[in-house]
Order: C-alpha cells, then structure tokens, then sequence
C-alpha cells in the first residue's frame, strides 16, 4: 500500500514538471513598442516595392535587390515644366476672351496715334479697325489736344465689353521737348511732328506701331507686329516705300533734300523699336560724330527747314539716308495708298496676298476721288459692333464696290476684299464653330 502511494506521487511529479516544461516552451506577449515623442509626426508604413513582372522578387537586400524609387521632386514654383508660354497662350487659337486678363502687360501690343483737329471721327474708326479683328491685347497711346481728350474718353467707353476688354488707352497732351514747340506744331500738318518725339516721351515702352489716323486695319495688328521679330541687329524701324517705281515718285523726281533709298519711305505706318532708338547713335550731316535721337531732331530741322515739304516724313527720310542700316523695309501691303492703283495696280504683294493696313491719305475717305477707299471707311465706320460681319459688313461692301468699277482701283476689288475675307473667316471660325462645336453645326 505504502508502495502504491509512493508510485503515484512520483507520476503526479513527473506530470507537473512535463506541464512546466510545456509552459516554458510558449512564447510570451510582444514587448511594447518605444513610445515617440509628442512632436514626432506620425508617419504611414511605407508601402512595399512592386515586383517586377516575370521574375521573383529577391529575398535579400543585395546589388540585384529592388529599392523603392525615390519620390518625385517638388515642381518649383513659376510656369511648370510643359506648360505653354505667355506668348503661346497669346496665340491659341479657340481661346476664350478671358485670356487677354493673364496677358503680361510685356506682350501687349503698342499702338500710337497722333490727332488734332477734325480727326476724331478717322481716328475712332482706325482704332475700331483694330480691335474688330485682333487677338492680343493691346495699348493705344492718343496724343491729342485738351479740347479732344473728353470725346476720345466717352466713345470709347461706350463700346460693348467685349471689345473694350481687349484694349486700354491713354491720352497725352501734345508735347515737344526741343526747339521752338510752336514750329513743330505748324510743321506739314497740325501736330503731325509728335511722332518724331515719341521715343523721348513714351520712355517706359519698348516697342510700338505709330499710325496716322486715316489708316484702317483689314487683318489682325498681331500680324505687323510680329514683324518687329524680322529685324536685325541694327535695325530700329520699319516703313514702306514712298513709290514702287522710282521714275514716277515724288522724291526722286522733286526732293531738294536727302532720302532714303530710290523713292524714299512713307511715315504713315511706322514701326518702332523705341529702346533701341533711345541708345543709338545715329550718323548725320552736322557734325562727325553720332547724335542721340532727341539731340539730332532740332539742329536737323533748323538746317533742312526750308528744303522739306513733307514735314516729319522728309526729316525721317534724311535720317535714314544717313543711317540705312538702322531701317527694316516692309512691303506696300501694310501701307497700301491710291497711289497704288489710281495709275494701274503697281503693288504686286497686294495683289498676291490682299492689302494688309489700308492708308487713305489724300482725304479720300471724304470725297469722291477713289470711292473704293471710302467704301472701306464707311463700311468699317457703320458696322454695329454686335453684328455679324459676313452680313453687315462684307456683303454690303460687295455691293459697294459694284459702283466702283468705273475706276482704276475699283477695277480690282479683289486686292481690297482678298485679306479682309480672310480676316472674317477666321474670325468666324474662333467665334462660332470652336466655340459651338463641329458636332452642334449639323
């Protein structure tokens, strides 16, 4: 019995120590992690890298192992990498009227008018011209007198916001900063000479288009402007020939003074690169060496006063006889006048590609002597805003020059309507089919 007793306490022992053993064996919880500080952000796992397609993944971190790629860099601040340029958003074509607000003010196009007078109306209507068919936002520079200035504020203001959103204008009093101002001011027409100051004045421009005022846009201003982008390391400025065929012009047969070229230039359409004008040192016939431009203009006049007829255009023409490296010749497309035509067609790039910028000097907007001009002018002049184009301005026009035919220019309609079409096509095309849709135009 004592034996028993003792058997089984043995088995109780063996069978407590087997179940401490087994205790022992099982793992115990997870120690905690290390607490962070309070300031520590709280990071997510990184996610683990992908596996590349076909082959397994490595098992250890080695010189084949995949490491995760490192994050993209930030995109610095400014225009992102791809991102059109100022100047190609300029150009986009279908884009809506609300770009002309992120325009840079650099990439604005300058345009410069001089007028006195009876002007008002021609120069109103120039300044339509220009805003009817151009994209880019644009600055008008009115150098007018004091009498003006409140008619030029109120017409423009009452033109529909969709037409003064793509402009801003300011008007300058007539200045001259050299010499006698009233000379200059009775020079060829009344305050015609401005022009010749405008570098002087207009000092925080770079680049401008002057225009007298009976000029008329038939294609966009972006289109001369871009010609600024044509001249060379020493051209400042650019205009187009006086005459096409020198035997018949007026300075190679009259001029008692120096000119530019065979046939001289004509002033009327006039691009500028005022910074350079600001800089150059212009070649002359005073003294041996160069003149800068507002010290070159009196002592120039004072010794060609009694040569010149043509006023500022002769004086612009002289410095250029001394100075032809510093003038980009553009053709008469962009400064085409009756002159062109009213003794046959003699300018052959308007009849290739239409007239650009129309000129009706002469006063023929206003009489009966080239009725193809004043057709234009009227037609522009009289065209409600808000209207169609094709319907209020290019059929009537087609009519209009039906009574022309009679003359040497209305003979040749299609040099005056080739480039407006043009221009009313695409602007058609901007304003109505990329803005409906090909697909609603069914």
């Amino acid at each position: 019995m004592r034996l028993r007793c003792r058997a089984a306490a043995l088995l109780l022992l063996a069978l407590s120590a087997l179940l401490l053993a087994l205790l022992a064996l099982r793992p115990g919880p997870a120690p905690p992690p290390p607490a962070r500080p309070a300031s520590a952000p709280q990071r997510p796992p990184a996610p683990a890298p992908a596996r590349p397609a076909g082959r397994g993944a490595p098992t250890r971190a080695g010189p084949g192992a995949q490491r995760p790629r490192p994050p993209p860099p930030r995109p610095r601040a400014g225009r992102r990498r791809g991102a059109p340029s100022p100047e190609k958003l300029a150009r986009r074509p279908g884009e809506p009227r609300s770009f002309h607000a992120v325009l840079p003010p650099k990439l604005w196009i300058h345009l410069a008018v001089v007028a006195c007078g009876n002007r008002l109306e021609e120069t109103l209507v120039m300044l339509k011209s220009a805003v009817l068919f151009s994209h880019r936002k644009m600055h008008f520079h009115i150098f007018t007198e004091e009498s003006l200035k409140p008619e030029f504020d109120k017409q423009l203001q009452q033109w529909p916001d969709s037409y003064t959103e793509k402009f801003v204008h300011r008007i300058y009093p007539i200045t001259f900063s050299v010499g006698n101002p009233q000379e200059w001011r009775k020079l060829f027409k009344p305050c015609a000479a401005q022009r010749l100051f405008l570098p002087v004045i207009l000092k925080d421009v770079d680049s401008l288009l002057y225009v007298d005022t009976d000029v008329l846009f038939l294609r966009p201003v972006d289109d001369i402007w871009k010609l600024l982008r044509q001249f060379n390391s020493t051209q400042l400025a650019a205009m187009a020939p006086e005459h096409e065929i020198p035997q018949t012009g007026w300075y190679s047969r009259f001029a008692q003074h120096p000119f530019y070229g065979s046939a001289g230039v004509n002033s009327g359409v006039m691009l500028m690169n005022l910074t350079r004008i600001r800089s150059a040192q212009f070649k002359n016939s005073m003294i041996p060496t160069g003149l800068a431009w507002e010290d070159m203009l009196y002592p120039l006049y004072q010794k060609y006063k009694n040569a010149i007829t043509w006023g500022d255009q002769d004086l612009l023409n002289i410095i250029f006889y001394f100075n032809p490296e510093r003038l980009y010749v553009f053709p008469c497309h962009w400064n085409y006048r009756p002159d062109h035509c009213m003794y046959g067609s003699n300018c052959k790039r308007a009849e290739l590609e239409g007239v650009s910028v129309l000129h009706g000097n002469r006063g023929v907007y206003h009489d009966d002597k080239q009725p193809t001009f004043k057709a234009l002018y009227e037609a522009i002049r009289d065209f409600p805003f808000q209207d169609n184009l094709f319907q209020s301005m290019y059929y009537p026009l087609q009519l209009k020059f039906l009574e022309t035919v009679h003359t040497l220019c209305g003979r040749i309609p299609q040099v005056f309507l080739k480039q407006i079409e043009k221009t009313m096509k695409r602007a058609y095309e901007k304003h109505v089919i990329m803005h409906v849709g090909p697909n609603q135009m069914r």
